[in-house]
């Protein structure tokens, strides 16, 4: 009964998708003229501000970082007013410009290759709804703050179009697609989980100019699905936000690779900015570094001293 009320739900919104699609269309087109507030290539950080905004965000300034990506999990239903103040007072004081923000949960989520594709994402039929919710949330607090990216893993999306559950993820991104363009927002697929074949046929199939790509350089290669120098062959032109993230293949066909500081993985961090600025990239290149703590914040000082040679040797050849 559930499955056959879901698949009513989502070919009604097929239809009223269809319906709005020409209007958000060029509506979209025209928000988005508006010039970037940092140049591309610029680099980023990406934090979790909870529960200490300010600190988080002056953590960006010190580092001397001047851009940063927002990861918003733990504010899920609690997305006030008063939230939208003290994270505008805190990018304004430090001057920091948030290019994306992100939600991933509702729990659960299991990031391995056993229980991700049931867990992870808008794929899963038991979780979809409330990480649709989620990310409707954070779209209008984004929008609230002037920023206009919005990312999520979309999940495990199948390879085999004609697979059902293809077909209801494909609606689901239309939806959060849509409902990003009335906030002149981009909804961005963050890679890992699927390949940027399959990747490259929903954004063709969804067909809507506020559907990008959020490229993780790691993931691509923690997932086992491509190397992130091909991926952008495929992908470049869709790339508006980059997570600058370094990992090695997986090796346990039950576990993910492992990820590792910048510069001591697999990733050809040169080759993918070659790319990326042949498809006309614009975006930010926002480090994540999954640890915590002090280590972290010495973990970022070295990956951020290692982008920059390579940018340098990038923008002066």
């Amino acid at each position: 009964m559930c499955h056959k009320t879901d698949r009513r739900r989502f070919l009604k919104l097929s239809a009223q998708a269809a319906a709005a699609l020409a209007l958000q269309h060029d509506a979209f087109a025209q928000v988005k003229t508006t010039a970037n507030k940092y140049e591309p290539f610029a680099l980023g950080l990406l934090i979790k501000p909870f529960p200490d905004p300010e600190k988080k965000i002056a953590l960006v300034r010190q580092l001397g970082i001047p851009t940063c990506f927002l990861s918003l999990d733990d504010y899920i239903g609690k997305f006030t007013p008063a939230l939208v103040t003290t994270m505008r007072d805190a990018l304004d004081k430090h001057q920091i410009v948030a290019t994306t923000v992100e939600v991933v949960r509702p729990l659960p989520l299991k990031w391995n290759f056993v229980e991700g594709p049931s867990t992870i994402g808008v794929v899963p039929r038991a979780y979809r709804a409330a990480r649709i919710d989620a990310l409707k949330q954070v779209s209008d607090f984004g929008k609230q703050l002037g920023i206009d990216q919005v990312q999520t893993h979309c999940g495990f999306i199948p390879e085999n179009p004609k697979d059902g559950l293809y077909e209801e993820t494909v609606q689901a991104i239309r939806e959060l697609t849509l409902h990003c363009a009335g906030n002149g927002q981009s909804f961005l697929m963050e890679t890992g989980q699927e390949t940027p074949t399959t990747m490259l046929r929903v954004i063709r199939d969804v067909n809507h100019p506020a559907l990008g790509v959020g490229l993780d350089t790691a993931n691509l290669i923690l997932y086992g699905k491509a190397n992130p120098v091909d991926a952008v062959k495929i992908l470049g032109p869709y790339a508006r936000a980059m997570h600058a993230k370094d990992g090695m293949w997986p090796t346990d066909p039950l576990e993910l690779g492992k990820e590792v500081v910048i510069g001591k993985g697999e990733v050809d961090f040169a080759k993918v900015f070659s790319g990326l600025r042949a498809a006309g990239y614009k975006g930010a290149v926002s480090i994540e570094r999954e640890t915590s703590g002090p280590q972290q914040v010495e973990d970022v000082r070295e990956e951020k001293i290692y982008l920059e040679r390579i940018l340098a040797q990038r923008k002066s050849a």
